[in-house]
């Protein structure tokens, strides 16, 4: 492990180096380090050093650095984070915990797209409709982090839709292809005046993928129109429109990978395979929403916003044939009071509330060879939730900073039953409200080091998705998972901040885990099956050895790690027959390190590559199947010529896998029949350009 880290600390280099790509007659001033580096997340900026909380970010830089198939190679750079991807399109995502809650999608982790909730009230986060291109930015905050963001115990990730920092007018045009038919067009404007800012993004993506049944494609569109008015005050209306579709390959069993990796899920006796049922899925959302941001005094300032989406999912699937209609609408408010600023002492609170409606139709029809056939059960599903927060913050010395935040969170649904009972009446279920406070502190101890140490609470309730599973059986016993988290770290970087080293250990115990169980016929339902002990070991660092320079044969040398260790445990958890404490958490490496270095040359030529490390991954509670470690390679060569003084051209070039590994980017956990294998692709190639004017 020890040669592992040291291999990867001297790789990972992704960083801050994306204001270069934006101006090339600016280069060097915009690829120095990491100067003044803040964070957005708790409701105002405030510098990442001395933030009490373990809070990662993915600049706009770090993610040009990436392939723009997926998020899941940029993602995956962050310690703690996993993201999966089983066959292109379908993305699964855990912060500091395991996917046994998610077969597929994303669940147990809050997502926002700017200030407005992407996570319905149902819990459910459909990222995989956003495209890689229109992301300008993302920030992790990990750990359950409820008293500003409701109900969760996983963490939160906070989307930036527009680079905040970019104020200039431009027109991008990009395309890439590469293996496996992969082919990504992109097209953007941005248009700033005096007190506009426009930004427009269409996209459309398409790709065969390495197994059979795989072929996937996105059209996407994305507009955000920001007005500035009364000097400090904006309205900001902003949405986007996808169109996704996929087909899912299913899982294999070990012997049906030896014999063919590129193989979908085949027929047997009992079931039909995927390409038998056109098992895939459809799924166009609409999403918009506005935020206002008034000052009303100068120590005084409200955020509102209100938002709303529409949901059109459809999924043929071996068992049958699912139709979802989902119409979400809600709104999130907080105000902000900043005390008047002293030599030793300021202070800032916050106060506010979100709500969220989510009303579902969720019906199931018979598969006939991925053609809908007659009902099985159609339900309607009402979800509902909302909480209050509220937070303090101060500054003693300019050396002790103390938060201390709480929510009082509430959260039930209805249902009735339209076919076959024909219920007239809505049946209600409602939880119990639930206080979740957080307690953190971080203290300066020099300019440069920074100590910090958090308790939070973390409660996530059951989702729609789990309330109503595929067994068309509501489940009125299902129960919230909550725990306690506690957790200390310190930061360190050097004057100029080309140097920052991020350490976080914690301990995170789960009490009444939502799990994901399946029927002898596939079909799947969810149970509350015990605790699970989660204690863990985070690392980020990053150096310029080489500061950004325009003389010398190597103009710029930068190197960064991301390495965690997950000693992640069951404790008292059991299902219907056995026990499995003190088993390997289902789904969850021992320990990955991602590591990567960034080489710049003359005449605006870089080299980027990063490796990945990933041990064995449980794929079932008794831990019986493993899927086998891997070592991955990704390299990325690019070339910037300026056109003009506002002018460029961009042409790269990239290898996926260069090792040609086979391996495992996404198991289905627990499988029936053994099949938890998505076999990922074997080395692949890309290239593309991109236009700047």
């Amino acid at each position: 492990m020890f040669k592992t880290t040291l291999a990867a600390l001297s790789i990972l280099a992704a960083g801050t180096t994306a204001g270069a790509q934006n101006h090339p007659n600016k280069l060097k001033t915009d690829t120095t380090g990491l100067h003044t580096v803040t964070v957005k997340g708790y409701l105002s900026d405030q510098p990442m050093l001395s933030v009490p909380a373990s809070v990662s970010l993915i600049t706009p830089a770090q993610l040009k650095l990436q392939p723009d198939n997926s998020l899941v190679s940029a993602a995956n750079t962050v310690p703690g984070v996993r993201m999966e991807e089983r066959s292109p399109g379908s993305y699964r995502l855990s912060i500091r915990g395991s996917l046994l809650r998610s077969p597929f999608g994303i669940r147990d982790v809050k997502i926002y797209y700017d200030e407005l909730p992407l996570t319905d009230a149902g819990g459910n986060t459909y990222l995989n409709s956003l495209d890689f291109n229109s992301v300008q930015g993302l920030e992790v905050l990990k750990g359950p982090d409820g008293s500003l963001f409701g109900a969760n115990s996983g963490g939160v990730v906070l989307i930036s839709p527009v680079n905040r920092y970019d104020n200039t007018s431009f027109v991008t045009a990009g395309l890439s292809g590469g293996s496996y038919g992969s082919v990504h067009e992109n097209v953007g404007l941005q248009n700033v005046s005096k007190n506009n800012q426009f930004n427009f993004n269409q996209s459309y993506q398409t790709y065969h993928g390495y197994r059979v049944h795989s072929d996937m494609y996105r059209h996407y569109f994305q507009a955000s129109d920001k007005l500035t008015y009364g000097g400090y005050n904006s309205l900001k209306i902003l949405g986007f429109y996808s169109d996704l579709n996929y087909e899912t390959p299913g899982g294999l069993t070990l012997a049906q990978v030896a014999a063919d990796p590129t193989a979908a899920r085949p027929s047997t006796p009992a079931f039909p395979g995927s390409i038998a049922q056109h098992a895939g899925i459809t799924n166009k959302m609409t999403y918009g929403g506005a935020v206002n941001e008034w000052h009303i005094t100068s120590n005084i300032r409200n955020i509102f916003a209100v938002y709303g989406a529409y949901v059109n999912f459809t999924n043929p699937f071996i068992t049958n044939y699912e139709q979802r209609y989902e119409r979400t609408y809600g709104m999130r408010t907080y105000f902000e009071f900043t005390g008047t600023q002293k030599p030793d002492f300021n202070w800032k609170a916050n106060v506010g509330m979100e709500w969220a409606q989510t009303n579902a139709d969720n019906n199931d029809y018979g598969n006939r060879s991925g053609v809908r056939d007659t009902a099985q059960s159609l339900d309607k599903v009402n979800t509902g939730q909302h909480f209050f927060f509220a937070r303090y913050k101060e500054t003693i010395s300019n050396r002790l900073h103390v938060e201390a935040a709480a929510s009082l969170n509430f959260y039930g649904y209805d249902f009735k039953n339209v076919y076959p009972r024909a219920q007239t009446a809505f049946t209600k279920q409602t939880f119990a409200p639930q206080v979740m406070p957080r307690l953190a502190l971080s203290y300066q101890l020099t300019n440069n080091f920074v100590w910090r140490a958090s308790a939070s609470r973390g409660y996530s309730t059951p989702t729609s998705a789990e309330i109503r599973p595929s067994n068309n059986i509501i489940n009125t016993s299902l129960s919230a998972q909550y725990g306690w988290n506690y957790e200390t770290g310190f930061r360190l970087r050097n004057s100029d901040e080309t140097l920052l080293l991020d350490v976080s250990a914690f301990y995170y115990h789960l009490n009444n885990a939502i799990v994901r169980r399946l029927t002898p016929a596939s079909t799947e339902y969810y149970t509350n099956s015990g605790d699970i002990k989660q204690p863990g070991l985070e690392l980020y660092f990053t150096d310029w050895l080489i500061k950004p320079t325009e003389n010398g044969f190597i103009r710029g040398l930068q190197f960064s790690e991301s390495l965690t260790i997950s000693k992640f445990t069951f404790g008292d958890y059991h299902d219907a027959t056995k026990g499995y404490a003190g088993n390997e958490l289902t789904g969850v490496p021992r320990n990955v390190s991602v590591a990567s270095v960034q080489v710049k040359f003359p005449q605006s030529l870089y080299v980027y590559v990063q490796y990945n490390s990933t041990a064995r991954i449980p794929l079932n509670e008794a831990n019986t199947f493993y899927a086998p470690k891997y070592n991955l390679i990704q390299a990325k060569a690019g070339w910037q010529h300026p056109l003009s003084n506002k002018s460029r051209v961009e042409v790269f070039a990239g290898v996926d896998n260069l090792l040609n590994e086979y391996y495992n980017l996404g198991a289905d956990l627990d499988a029936v029949g053994n099949r938890f294998y998505n076999p990922s692709p074997l080395r692949n190639y890309y290239a593309g350009f991109n236009l700047r004017f």
